[in-house]
């Protein structure tokens, strides 16, 4: 195969014993070593988180052969998170036929709580407007508004709250069942005061496998074309694919990747 010009191949054994001692220093607290540093480099992932680190790049797209935690690992140890977020997320592109809607967190994080459903929640607005996408948040739970009680609709709506008091500019609103957020009619039958009486463009989601409302995000996230997860709240851009990713699957992730390089 003949790569474009302008694309380097860069063979991480050779480039490796720059970044031992920079790595050794940020893991000393750790009581890493630079013999350990070395042997962590080793790893295609760690050298170029350290790429990354250092500004040899500006984004990295890996997991293609690597789980979740092997791609997701590194990138909190050397980069962390951005300031002013407090977790890690990740968000899905579903391009259906007349709109793009965000799922989000359908990747990371199973158990969020009220703070961290609002981090998400924040963070995955950002992501929308950075493609160019005007974000109406609906934050997703089994109940809409009051129709349904317990701790799960309690945790929605004080991540409700939290979200307007942090972002009040941002359109928001919760907690809304999927019909409701996704299908104006009947968010209006439901909810009339609903932002817009209109379809929401970013839908919270949480991982589906875990709670009582979590199997109509896998549902959703089979109704349009996928792309993603595209993950946020880093200090730098790192995305993970699937172990399934085909090569159209890798194209636009590295153009999200690239995207996000540009919007800081």
């Amino acid at each position: 195969m003949q790569l474009p010009d302008g694309v380097t191949v860069v063979d991480n054994r050779a480039v490796a014993q720059r970044y031992v001692a920079p790595l050794a220093q940020l893991r000393r607290h750790k009581g890493w070593t630079e013999e350990m540093a070395r042997d962590h480099l080793a790893d295609p992932i760690m050298a170029g988180t350290m790429m990354l680190k250092q500004g040899a790049v500006d984004g990295m797209v890996a997991g293609a052969v690597h789980t979740t935690a092997a791609t997701v690992r590194p990138a909190l140890q050397i980069l962390g998170t951005r300031p002013g977020s407090r977790l890690v997320s990740s968000v899905f592109f579903m391009c259906l036929p007349d709109e793009v809607v965000v799922y989000s967190d359908c990747a990371i994080n199973p158990r969020p709580d009220a703070e961290d459903l609002a981090d998400i929640a924040i963070q995955s607005a950002a992501s929308a407007r950075a493609l160019g996408i005007e974000p109406w948040v609906a934050m997703i739970s089994f109940s809409t508004g009051s129709s349904g009680t317990g701790s799960d609709v309690d945790k929605v709506a004080e991540a409700t709250r939290i979200v307007r008091e942090r972002e009040p500019g941002l359109a928001v609103d919760g907690p809304l069942q999927y019909d409701a957020a996704a299908i104006a009619a009947v968010g209006q039958s439901k909810r009339p005061r609903q932002p817009g009486g209109r379809t929401c463009h970013r839908l919270r989601l949480p991982r589906p496998g875990h709670g009582q409302h979590d199997l109509q995000g896998g549902a959703a996230k089979r109704s349009g074309r996928q792309l993603g997860p595209m993950l946020q709240g880093l200090a730098k851009p790192v995305n993970d694919l699937s172990r399934g990713a085909l090569v159209d699957d890798i194209v636009y992730m590295l153009a999200l990747t690239a995207i996000q390089s540009r919007t800081g």
